[in-house]
């Protein structure tokens, strides 16, 4: 099965569902990296991003990506981006990758650069645009930007309607989000060891398991 996990932002991919791409892995799926967006000056120095792509590689290693597709929008500004050109974007990823289930970012995060690259993938994933279907799409919840978003009616609560057990693959999560070392604050930050795993366990008390990930369904497609 192909797998693809579309990060608005490098980290995005680890937090919402790191655990539940660990599981892909011992499955034997094949798995795949979308970001769509690059941070550059004056939002980052170049030292910086070079300590960025150098904690991406390392993601990538961890989690064994079969491939990467970066598309380069630029970070903290996807509102200013045609959306024609960041459908265009992801649709061209999806065609080349075939994915069978993908995860993204959720829709009504508080973070704009999440629900612009939610709607740019939902307009992309049209059915009479893909050249085979994919059968699970889901979003995915990432602490400091899904709960800050204010359920007011304009917004898209999180609404969790799946859940996977991450038990055995909380402790590496957690691991592997640490690479991120300027993404990871003290507490009370939301991006922040027991944080990760106070949600973990809150959706695993959900699901009736140790901990658990949780994504919104969708569409699924039998």
């Amino acid at each position: 099965m192909n797998v693809l996990c579309i990060a608005t932002h490098p980290d995005d991919e680890s937090l919402g569902c790191g655990g539940t791409l660990l599981r892909h892995r011992k499955n034997g799926d094949t798995l795949f990296w979308l970001i769509v967006t690059q941070a550059g000056e004056p939002l980052v120095t170049a030292e910086m991003s070079a300590i960025r792509a150098a904690q991406m590689k390392r993601i990538e290693e961890a989690f064994g990506f079969a491939r990467v597709v970066r598309l380069g929008f630029p970070a903290a500004a996807l509102d200013r981006v045609p959306e024609g050109d960041l459908i265009r974007g992801v649709a061209g990823a999806v065609a080349d990758l075939s994915p069978d289930v993908i995860y993204m970012n959720h829709g009504g995060d508080a973070h704009s650069d999440h629900r612009v690259a939610f709607q740019a993938c939902m307009a992309a994933l049209k059915t009479f645009r893909l050249r085979r279907p994919v059968h699970r799409v889901l979003t995915y919840e990432t602490l400091s930007e899904t709960e800050q978003a204010p359920a007011l009616g304009v917004s898209l609560p999180f609404q969790p309607t799946t859940f996977v057990d991450i038990s055995a693959e909380i402790d590496r999560k957690v691991e592997l989000m640490s690479i991120y070392t300027g993404e990871m604050q003290p507490f009370p930050f939301p991006r922040e060891e027991s944080a990760i795993r106070a949600l973990a366990r809150y959706r695993g008390a959900q699901a009736g398991v140790g901990y658990a990930e949780a994504f919104s369904l969708m569409r699924e497609v039998w």
